[in-house]
This record gives C-alpha cells, sequence and structure tokens, in this order.
C-alpha cells in the first residue's frame, strides 16, 4: 500500500505546491509530540534509574488507560474548541484552536495545533482567492459568448434577407493600432429592411454594447442611400501570425481610402477566430475548476490523515471536532466549483460540440497519452540493431580502406555529411529524452509551460525511440552502402544513397498519414514556420526555446549545406568538388547559415518587446547580435589568417561569449544571486544536491569557450579534423541539452511562485471601457 505522503506528492499540482497543507511538516511535529510523551530516561547511569524508568513508563501506561475511560465515560468533553473568526475589513474566516486542560500544559501539542490552523486557514484563503477568479472568468465568458451568438444571428439574419432581396455589402474590416492587438470592425450595410427590422437590430446592438462591444463612430454613423444606418463594431483579434497582422494594415488602408468593406470572406474568417478564442478559453477554464477541485479533495484528506495520526498519538479523539470545522470549511463546503463546471460542460457541449457530449469531453477532458511497454522493447530493440549494425560498419570501413588518402576525398564529400546531420539530430533528440525523463522526475510540468496536449505530448521513452530508430536506419543505409562499394558498383549510383536516405525523412517528416509521431510532426513544422517567418507570428515559449536549439544546431545546418550542394550537383552533371568547399556561392551561403539562427531568435527577441514592452527582450536581441558578429568573424578568419583578423575574433567571441555565460546565469537559470540562500545559486531548487548546481556552473563555462579550439588550426589530416569538428558539435548539442533542464526548472519555479497553472487566453470582445 503507498504511503499517503507519496500519492499527495505524485497528485498535488506543481505550480500551487506551497498552497497545499504541509502535510510533512504536520507529521514531524506529531513525531515530536510522541517523543515528549514517552518517558524520560537520564543518560548519565543505566543501572541508578532502571527502577525509576520502569516506574514512569507504568504510570504514563496508567495515565493513558485513564484518559481513555474519561473518554468513554464523558462522549461529549470538549477536548479542542475551534473559533471561526472574521478579520476586518475582509470577509475571510480565520481558525482559532482553544485546548482544554488536558492538553494546555503541553508546548508541542499547543505548537501542533498552531500550525493546523494557519495550514487550514492558508488552504482557505487561497481557495477563495482562485474561486473568485474562475468565477470571474466564468462571467465574462459567458458575456463573449453570448456577444458571439448575437453577431452570428444578425450575419444569420442579414443573409438569409439579402437571399431575398437585393445583395448588400457586409463584411469586417480590421482597425490597427501599432501599440496594441488589431481591433476588426463588422460593417452592416445596405438592406431592404422595413421600420421594425431596423429597431430590432437596433435593440441587439444596444444590448451588445452593453455587454461589452464598442461601436465605431456610433454618434455619427453614416446611412445608405435608403437612409438606413451603417453600423461598425470591433472585434479584438491579436495579431499572433503573418496573415491577421498583414490583413489588419490593407485593411485599414483599404478602408480609410475607398472606405468600402473588405469582403464577405474576412467577416466570417474573423468571427471563426473569435469562435477559437473563446472555445480555447472555456477548455482553460475547466481545466483551471479541475484543477481546484483536485486542490480541495487532496487538502481534505491530508486533514483527516494527518489528524488520525494525531488521535493516535495522543490517545485521545481529538480530531472529530476538528473535523467538523474542517468540513464546514470554505474549501470543503463550497459548492460553486462544481456548479461552474456543470454550467461549463452544458455550455461547451451546446454551442461548441454540437450537443454532443463525448465530443466535448474530448476538447474539455482530454486523455493521457499512456506509456506503452511495446515503446519500451522497440526502444531496446532498436538499440541492440544499432550498435550491432555499428560495428558492422566498422569492420568493413577498415577493410575497404575508406579512409585511406585515395578513398577518403570522395567519401567525406557523399556520405561524411549526411551521416553527421543525422548523428547530430539523433543526439539531440536523445537528450531531449534525457530532459523529458528529468522533468518528470523532478515534477517540472513542462506540457503546461510549452502548452502541449496531454493526450499527444511526446514521452521520454517516445524520444528515445525516435532517435535509436533513426540513427539503426542511417548505420544500416552506410553499411549497404559499403557493400555495394566493396562489390564494384558504379560511384555514381551508391553514392544517391546518401542523398535517398535525406528524402525519405524529409517526406517522412511532412507525410500526412497518421504514422510516427504525426502530431509531434507536425508541431515541430508549425514551430519551425513560427520561427522562419519571425516577427509575423506571435512569440510562445516553446518557439524561442526551439529557435535556441537552432543556434546549437549551426554545424548541421552547414553540412546540410555540403550535402545539398552535392547532391543536386550530380543530379544536374554539374559537379565540381571545389565549388562545394571554396566557391563563392557556398562561402556566401555559409555567411547566411551562420547568421540565421540567431537572427531569427533577435527578430524572436524585438516582437517579444513589440507585444509586452519589456526591455529586457532588446537586451536579450543584443546577445544573438553579438553572437552574429563573432560567428562571421571566425567565418572569415577560416579563409584569411592573419593577425588581424585573429584579434577581430578573439575580441568578437570573448564578448559575445561573456554576455551568453551572464544571461544564462542570470537570466535562464537564475543563479548568481549574491543574497540567496544558496551562496550564489536562487532560493528555489528543484534538485537537493546543491553541487550538480555548481558543477551545471563550471561545465556550462567549459562548453561555452569550446569555439577556442576553431581559431587554433591544429595541423591535423583531413579525417581527423573532420572528427574534431564533428567532436565539437557534439559538445555544443550536449550543452543545450544540459541548459535545457535548467532553464525550464527556472521557468517552472517562475510558474510557482506566481501560482500560474492555467494560461490566459486573449478574448476577442473589447470591454466598452477599455477604449
Amino acid at each position: 500500500m503507498v504511503k499517503f505522503s507519496k500519492e499527495l506528492e505524485a497528485q498535488l499540482i506543481p505550480e500551487w505546491k506551497e498552497a497545499f497543507v504541509n502535510y510533512w511538516q504536520l507529521k514531524k511535529q506529531i513525531k515530536r509530540i510522541k517523543l515528549s510523551r514517552l518517558p524520560n530516561q537520564s543518560h548519565h547511569h543505566a543501572k541508578p534509574h532502571f527502577a525509576p524508568s520502569i516506574f514512569n513508563s507504568f504510570r504514563f501506561f496508567l495515565h493513558n488507560i485513564a484518559h481513555s475511560l474519561s473518554d468513554s465515560h464523558h462522549p461529549d468533553l470538549t477536548i479542542i474548541q475551534v473559533r471561526k473568526k472574521t478579520t476586518k475589513g475582509s470577509e475571510e474566516e480565520i481558525y482559532e484552536t482553544e485546548l482544554a486542560q488536558l492538553f494546555s500544559e503541553e508546548d508541542e501539542v499547543r505548537v501542533f495545533f498552531m500550525r493546523l490552523d494557519e495550514e487550514l486557514n492558508k488552504v482557505n484563503q487561497f481557495y477563495r482567492k482562485q474561486e473568485s477568479e474562475f468565477l470571474e472568468r466564468g462571467e465574462t465568458l459567458n458575456k463573449q459568448l453570448q456577444i458571439l451568438l448575437d453577431l452570428k444571428q444578425i450575419i444569420s439574419d442579414r443573409r438569409r434577407k439579402t437571399s431575398l432581396s437585393k445583395p448588400y455589402s457586409t463584411g469586417i474590416s480590421p482597425q490597427y493600432s501599432p501599440t496594441r492587438d488589431s481591433d476588426y470592425s463588422e460593417n452592416f450595410g445596405d438592406s431592404d429592411e422595413t421600420t421594425s427590422e431596423v429597431s430590432q437590430t437596433d435593440e441587439v446592438i444596444t444590448t451588445l454594447e452593453k455587454n461589452g462591444i464598442s461601436f465605431v463612430n456610433s454618434a455619427t454613423r453614416t446611412k445608405t442611400k435608403k437612409g438606413k444606418p451603417k453600423m461598425a463594431m470591433r472585434i479584438d483579434v491579436p495579431a499572433t501570425n503573418p496573415t491577421r497582422a498583414i490583413t489588419a494594415i490593407t485593411s485599414m488602408l483599404w478602408e480609410d481610402l475607398v472606405n468600402n468593406p473588405t469582403g464577405d470572406f474576412v467577416h466570417k474568417r474573423k468571427l471563426q477566430c473569435a469562435e477559437k478564442m473563446i472555445r480555447s478559453a472555456f477548455v482553460e477554464l475547466y481545466r483551471g475548476l479541475g484543477l481546484l477541485k483536485t486542490y480541495s479533495s487532496l487538502n481534505m484528506v491530508a486533514f483527516t490523515k494527518i489528524l488520525k495520526k494525531f488521535d493516535k498519538v495522543s490517545c485521545q479523539k481529538a480530531s472529530a471536532n476538528y473535523l467538523k470545522e474542517v468540513k464546514r470549511s470554505h474549501f470543503v463546503s463550497s459548492d460553486k466549483v462544481v456548479r461552474l463546471m456543470d454550467e461549463v460542460e452544458s455550455r461547451f457541449t451546446k454551442h461548441f460540440a454540437n450537443n454532443d457530449r463525448k465530443k466535448a469531453m474530448k476538447f474539455l477532458r482530454p486523455q493521457q497519452h499512456k506509456d506503452s511497454h511495446m515503446v519500451t522493447f522497440l526502444v531496446g530493440l532498436s538499440t541492440g540493431c544499432f550498435v550491432s549494425l555499428f560495428s558492422v560498419y566498422a569492420i568493413l570501413a577498415h577493410l575497404c580502406g575508406i579512409f585511406s588518402p585515395g578513398n577518403e576525398p570522395a567519401y567525406m564529400e557523399t556520405v561524411y555529411p549526411i551521416f553527421s546531420v543525422f548523428a547530430l539530430l539523433s543526439l539531440h533528440l536523445f537528450l531531449y529524452g534525457c530532459n523529458l525523463l528529468m522533468w518528470k522526475n523532478t515534477r517540472i510540468n513542462y506540457n503546461f509551460i510549452f502548452e502541449f496536449s496531454p493526450s499527444t505530448a511526446l514521452k521520454h521513452r517516445d524520444a528515445f525511440l525516435m532517435s535509436t530508430t533513426l540513427m539503426t536506419t542511417v548505420v544500416g543505409a552506410m553499411v549497404i552502402h559499403l557493400l555495394l562499394r566493396a562489390a564494384d558498383f558504379s560511384p555514381t549510383q551508391i553514392d544517391a544513397i546518401p542523398g535517398v536516405l535525406l528524402l525519405f525523412f524529409t517526406a517522412l517528416l511532412i507525410c500526412p498519414l497518421d504514422i510516427f509521431y504525426r502530431p509531434t510532426r507536425y508541431c515541430f513544422i508549425r514551430v519551425i514556420r513560427n520561427i522562419v517567418c519571425s516577427p509575423f507570428y506571435k512569440v510562445l515559449l516553446v518557439d524561442f526555446f526551439m529557435a535556441d536549439q537552432l543556434t546549437s544546431q549551426i554545424p548541421l545546418l552547414r553540412h546540410l549545406e555540403t550535402a545539398g550542394c552535392h547532391i543536386f550537383a550530380r543530379v544536374f552533371k554539374t559537379h565540381h568538388p571545389e565549388a562545394c568547399h571554396s566557391g563563392r556561392i557556398y562561402l556566401e551561403i555559409t555567411y547566411i547559415i551562420s547568421f540565421l539562427p540567431y537572427y531569427w531568435r533577435a527578430l524572436q527577441c524585438v516582437r517579444r518587446w513589440f507585444d509586452d514592452g519589456d526591455v529586457n527582450h532588446l537586451a536579450n536581441m543584443g546577445k544573438y547580435v553579438s553572437a552574429m558578429v563573432a560567428a562571421g568573424a571566425r567565418v572569415t578568419y577560416n579563409r584569411q589568417h592573419d593577425d588581424l583578423w585573429f584579434a577581430i575574433v578573439l575580441i568578437t567571441s570573448v564578448v559575445a561569449t561573456m554576455y551568453q555565460l551572464y544571461w544564462d546565469f542570470i537570466k535562464d537559470w537564475g543563479f548568481l544571486n549574491p543574497n540567496s540562500i544558496n551562496p550564489w545559486l536562487r532560493d528555489e531548487l528543484i534538485l537537493k544536491n546543491k553541487s550538480i548546481y555548481y558543477m551545471s556552473i563550471v561545465l556550462n563555462i567549459v562548453l561555452r569557450v569550446t569555439w577556442v579550439e576553431t581559431i587554433m588550426h591544429f595541423k591535423i589530416g583531413r579525417v581527423q579534423s573532420r572528427l574534431l569538428d564533428f567532436l565539437l558539435a557534439a559538445l555544443e548539442v550536449i550543452r543545450r541539452g544540459h541548459w535545457n533542464f535548467y532553464r525550464l526548472e527556472n521557468e517552472h519555479l517562475n510558474n510557482v511562485g506566481h501560482y500560474r497553472a492555467v494560461k490566459t487566453v486573449p478574448l476577442p470582445f473589447r470591454e466598452t471601457d477599455s477604449d
């Protein structure tokens, strides 16, 4: 049977951990009570005090029996009395426990009930606060939903009447402001309505105004040719992607210059977007209510368990009175959360699931992705295959002499770049699996931080399976390549194998079939799209987290450049090996590849500054600009070995490294706080062993300065040089995987500090007073 303390640790909401009853501290206090009730034994002389010790034990036994008998004869005897008080200036209830004469002289018991009262008051206050916030959210969402339904009804009536009369223009034209989200206006044009129909529309619009919709130029509305008023209302839809941003600007210009609606398709699109936002907000509200319900039930069980333990130690039935007050307390007795959950289920099922409850529950209660023993078996199988194939590859490579001076250049041009790409990618996937495992074991809520769906989120076993399968396939292809090479096949035929392998995995990545983790593949493509199109997309944490991963995979991108050059050159029969290493176009592309990841990340910082107004984002952008300068200087120095460029590389690289280390330790990890209770770390740490953090700081510094080797130009062979480059690239990937854990640990602790367990979804309809 699992102990309740472990069960509580496993089930509590990580972001609300500090708000839960401190079950472990109360257990320690009960142990102190137990020790204080044991007979005092002197340790100076064992034999002279032997008899008194027995006498004290016997007296303690009789004392407990007497109390038990008195309690049985007087069942209504009040051992403790819990008083409920209301604080001045607020409606918060404070519980205070008064002890009877039986316990009044025992300090440990008094301390226990004082702490128990503190925990009960803490739980109640937190529950009230969260409950009021969720109730306010629910009220706001109901208003937003009613506005959406009214808009749909008006548009449906307009379209129905238009089909029976002459056409009229309708649409939504955005109002764009550089300091806030885009505002979208819906213009209702001409129609052959009667006077009563106009008055009914005005009544609906007046109701919408009261519910939060503000109308554009309501005092000076223009009229149609038949004297009917033109209406326009604002719908706030955040410009989170390029389409919305571009539509906002072009529609604003179109309306200002021509004063004409943009078309019915724009109007329909914006309403669909507003509906999606409200639906997401309902899902998050329901999730938050479920968490609060879990919070209530777990705390109730914790109080029950701890009071039973106290009764066992004190040999009294003191828990009955206290448990009555716990059950009457707000976090147990209030039914507002349950009623709101039922209301959300009902509204969501009716308006977003076509009265299909099963479909609605897929959104509101997504099923967790269960671990499969088959995945574990496949990981072990693919790992064994990889080890066996790699051993075969090493033997065949030695027998074929592919690294001999005669065969070395051709093999390095065609096979090595592809192999390096997949090896670095597989290493990154393996380290990501290690990150997932560590985050899971340390209760870091990475799914909430990344906003991943629980039903499709990748588990650590899945990441390991993807990594080992990828490398097994690649090494198997390399073995086939060597076997065909040994069988005297034409080099032009067998050298196409690496290119075919690359095309195969590219096709698998974009494959629409539901095979090999399609949700994960499509999520990856979507995030890469957001990065490439920076700063047009709103930057989420998963976006800039992935962009940081790309800055550590610049060697992989360069290998792709080399492989692509050779593949396309052979396809178009224009193969010139030297052009893929020293040509002007190749060098220009090398500069671009060295800049791009840092450039994308810098643009993301600009977008975040634009959205949040936080100057720290601009400071973060400076870090990536300095990295771009340093990367460009190193690429130039590899071609021009002179003292001037050596000095430039040294200065720019040192500045960029210092900038990066500062940001790693202080901003990303939250370390180097001189006033912390953990010297030069931070106040809250998830790992119990502090020395791991200090070792991680040193390791990060060492791996950050591996660029020194790139400017030393050791005189070694071509094969050794390529292997050294691959080793340095692998070390950077390892550094990034090591960095990932502490970055997300710090983000998780920030969420814990602010009790953020549910994300806030922006709502489409603007409150009237926000203008």
